[in-house]
């Protein structure tokens, strides 16, 4: 029986393009498996100084710095940026890897509601003693698929004078016209200052992490931020795969474009079926089922009908909030789709989630 994955973060499907694959083979062939060295030793070569203009170029920021994955992105930068001076700004829904990056710098911790503005205004106001403000956002939550307002955060922090840094993990490669992210769907790309990404998910899905913004701040952590300085650089086959998937994303928006359709497809047909689907227009679907058994049971019976989903519930998730998250892919046909939506008609009836 033919399995169809709806649980993966390849949005763009180029994990399995055959050009990135190629690239990937080349890159291999090429530099080696890897450089057995970080990269201020001898662990930069031109395809990883490349990688970073061409990032940079993508986002439209002046430059670009690699890192393992974007949770070392995350755990590098705050530390290296921020001191007892300073205040962080963290929505409270923020991903792990934002957190825990945030616990390892000396900065003032301020917790925001999850999107709440008024609470974010509040907290600003009582940071105003310090001598630099960071608020720091998912532009998309993985786990709900809801958007950061990120024109209301970019009001307030001009306001306020602070600095915006957006995690665009769940957003890069096919949000905004040319998927560019948030702050491209959103209208403020030239008012976030610091994007973190991911070359793990839309960019190729196999590993990879970056910081882009002024170029101040690139040289700031080329010296000061220690996942990069104590990280061997990225293989050679990886930095080809996710140069390539850049390049293919760059020459044509057509596929960042096909993913709205075939979110709001999905989402549509869902509802109209009579299940509860958390977030905004993002292909990230989060299917609400409350009850932690409930999700588990629904997601097994869906892969042994060829639909691969997962439950999510408690600590991924609050109690009481499980779900089975799904997440489209532009790789996915109508057909595909319609199948994933019948199978959950079916097993949800069966285990009383619907009439």
């Amino acid at each position: 029986m033919d399995i169809l994955n709806f649980c993966a973060n390849n949005y763009l499907g180029l994990s399995s393009h055959p050009e990135v694959i190629n690239a990937g083979l080349d890159t291999l062939e090429k530099y080696g498996a890897g450089l057995s060295s970080v990269r201020f030793i001898c662990g930069t070569q031109n395809i990883h100084k490349d990688l970073e203009e061409k990032i940079a170029h993508f986002h439209r920021r002046e430059d670009a710095i690699l890192y393992a994955s974007c949770f070392d992105a995350n755990a590098g930068i705050f530390e290296a940026l921020l001191t007892p001076e300073d205040a962080v700004l963290s929505d409270e829904l923020n991903h792990a890897s934002i957190i825990d990056g945030i616990r390892l710098c000396k900065a003032n911790k301020y917790r925001y509601k999850h999107m709440d503005m008024q609470d974010l205004e509040s907290k600003l106001q009582d940071a105003q003693k310090y001598r630099l403000r960071l608020v720091a956002t998912d532009g998309a939550f993985s786990m709900d698929g809801d958007i950061a307002p990120l024109k209301e955060i970019c009001n307030l922090s001009q306001k306020y004078n602070a600095i915006v840094f957006v995690d665009e993990c769940h957003a890069t490669g096919f949000l905004g016209p040319n998927g560019r992210g948030t702050d491209e769907l959103l209208g403020v790309m030239d008012q976030v200052a610091i994007i973190n990404s991911t070359l793990g998910k839309a960019l190729g899905g196999a590993a990879g992490g970056y910081t882009t913004g002024p170029k101040a701040l690139i040289d700031l952590l080329r010296q000061r931020s220690r996942p990069y300085l104590f990280s061997n650089s990225l293989p050679p086959a990886v930095v080809g795969c996710a140069s390539k998937a850049l390049d293919l994303l760059m020459e044509n928006n057509a596929i960042a474009q096909s993913m709205a359709a075939k979110t709001t497809r999905f989402r549509s047909k869902m509802a109209a079926a009579g299940f509860t689907i958390s977030g905004n227009n993002h292909p990230i679907c989060p299917v609400m089922l409350g009850d932690a058994r409930l999700a588990s049971l629904m997601a097994d019976d869906m892969l042994k009908k060829g639909i691969y989903v997962i439950g999510f519930s408690y600590p991924v998730v609050p109690k009481g909030k499980a779900r089975i998250r799904v997440q489209i892919s532009a790789v996915h046909s109508e057909e595909d789709i319609d199948r994933c939506v019948e199978t959950f008609i079916e097993v949800g009836r069966k285990h009383g989630a619907l009439p």
